[in-house]
């Protein structure tokens, strides 16, 4: 949880609030595998990714929505029409960001390069990321971007079996 989150604004690279800090346990058990951690770029994915007592490495294509010139803005102060366009349509991105196909591209690339390595890997990123992922692992189509609810603070899990990936879990608390 952030300020923005809280206050219903498109964020900034803004830090975790009291709120949010509190969300985050140190007391997940990662198991005795070796984990690969990896988090977005920004401050709160890092300052996260710390609580949890990890030390990950900056992964740019677990970076948050780029939703352009709303950055930083209430959700009231956009246009109705706008908003409505964006939750509906997953090519519109007139805000001058990232549209949800683009997003779920990047995404895509990323859990591709994963198939690769055997290892486990922990990300610590966005609801956006994490609704992306769900998505190319269901393979459903993008518009049900928007119909995934996932809390600050929740655990996803996915797997990967050989062709595809698969979900195991969706939305537990970190702790």
């Amino acid at each position: 949880m952030t300020d923005a989150t809280a206050a219903s604004r498109f964020p900034v690279d803004e830090s975790v609030n009291e709120t949010g800090q509190r969300q985050v346990s140190s007391s997940i058990d990662f198991g005795p595998q070796q984990i690969t951690v990896l988090s977005g770029p920004e401050q709160r994915c890092l300052q996260t990714a710390r609580l949890l007592g990890l030390a990950p490495s900056v992964e740019s294509r677990l970076a948050d929505l780029h939703v352009g010139r709303w950055r930083g803005c209430a959700l009231s102060d956009v246009r109705p029409a706008d908003l409505a366009a964006w939750v509906t349509d997953p090519a519109f991105a007139s805000h001058g960001g990232e549209s949800v196909t683009e997003l779920m591209s990047r995404v895509r690339d990323w859990l591709e390069s994963l198939t690769v390595d055997r290892c486990r890997i922990v990300a610590v990123t966005h609801q956006a990321v994490v609704r992306a992922s769900i998505i190319i692992a269901l393979d459903a189509p993008p518009k049900s971007f928007w119909r995934i609810d996932i809390a600050p603070a929740a655990r996803t899990d996915l797997h990967f079996r050989g062709h595809a990936w698969t979900l195991r879990f969706v939305g537990r608390p970190c702790s």
